[in-house]
């Protein structure tokens, strides 16, 4: 049996604090209240989020720059330089090291939250690759390829040590799971509720899979009656796994059994500023979402902005 693979933030709010009803309407930003809609740098094109006490990180995926807003005052700024290349998937670990999911690049990369530094780069592969994701246990980060049937594993050491260039690994799937030929295959990652294992969705069919890290074998999680149509961001609370289906604008909410091997939707949240939202996290009580956009074409001058959706 694997050793759990136990999340480097834990448990950030309780499952028993969010239930699935729809979201309320966004609210205007009040006197000690934190904004509902927070506005990004025009024609940033976000796509990943991540959370840290009041402070989220949002991914660029036009210029792989990194922006740090403040949740309560909805002011931020760019930290470190754009690389270029697209900047997706975000996971920020206790040490206040961003891991970040390098898109067509085939690439992964550590910041320093706090200075934007680049601490460490990892080369997985070369096109074609689509790097979309990232979830961190307490010994690994774990990154999904949407362009192949691929897990690659960055081990983590003795104090959180990163590896070399050259020391992460690559899990070939096998067993349920089936690369389809167009569309967008593997996309958001974490750990089942009991964390000895990953769970996975390919949103070109709207299936969840459990995999095992050891091994690569997947498996069907099985849903009854529920396709999760264009899966993009995941996000486990206790048992309470979040799948953010980006074009239909709203998150289903699955309630898990231990082993992840099992779920039944409980309900969706939606909100009426959602416009594509890709990715979620959690902060302040409340589940945060990068508008995407996909529907509109970008511009040097084209507003996005991050929602915030109660967490009830």
């Amino acid at each position: 049996m694997n050793r759990p693979l136990r999340t480097a933030l834990g448990v950030v709010l309780s499952a028993a604090l969010l239930t699935t009803v729809a979201a309320a309407p966004a609210q205007a930003h009040g006197a000690g209240r934190p904004p509902a809609v927070i506005a990004l740098p025009d024609g940033f094109q976000p796509e990943g989020i991540a959370t840290a006490g009041r402070y989220a990180y949002l991914g660029s995926r036009a210029t792989g720059a990194i922006y740090r807003v403040d949740l309560r005052t909805g002011q931020g700024a760019t930290i470190g330089a754009p690389t270029g290349t697209p900047s997706l998937g975000l996971k920020v670990d206790p040490r206040g090291r961003l891991f970040v999911a390098g898109g067509t690049a085939g690439d992964a990369r550590v910041l320093d939250t706090r200075t934007g530094e680049v601490l460490a780069s990892y080369q997985f592969a070369t096109a074609p690759t689509f790097v979309n994701d990232v979830v961190l246990t307490r010994d690994a980060a774990y990154f999904t390829d949407s362009n192949r049937p691929v897990l690659y594993r960055l081990p983590l050491g003795r104090g959180g040590a990163l590896p070399p260039a050259d020391g992460f690994t690559t899990i070939a799937l096998t067993g349920a799971y089936e690369q389809v030929g167009t569309g967008v295959n593997l996309n958001g990652i974490v750990t089942t509720p009991d964390g000895r294992a990953l769970i996975v969705v390919q949103s070109s069919t709207g299936t969840l899979f459990r995999v095992d890290p050891a091994t690569g074998v997947t498996t069907v999680v099985d849903v009854p009656g529920y396709t999760f149509t264009n899966g993009d961001g995941l996000l486990l609370i206790g048992r309470t796994l979040y799948v953010v289906q980006n074009r239909l604008n709203q998150i289903a909410v699955v309630t898990l059994n231990r082993a992840g091997t099992a779920g039944t939707v409980t309900g969706t949240i939606t909100d009426p500023n959602f416009d594509v939202p890709t990715t979620v996290a959690a902060a302040l009580g409340r589940l945060y979402l990068p508008n995407a956009r996909f529907s509109t074409p970008p511009t040097p001058t084209t507003p996005y902005s991050v929602v915030a959706v109660r967490a009830h």
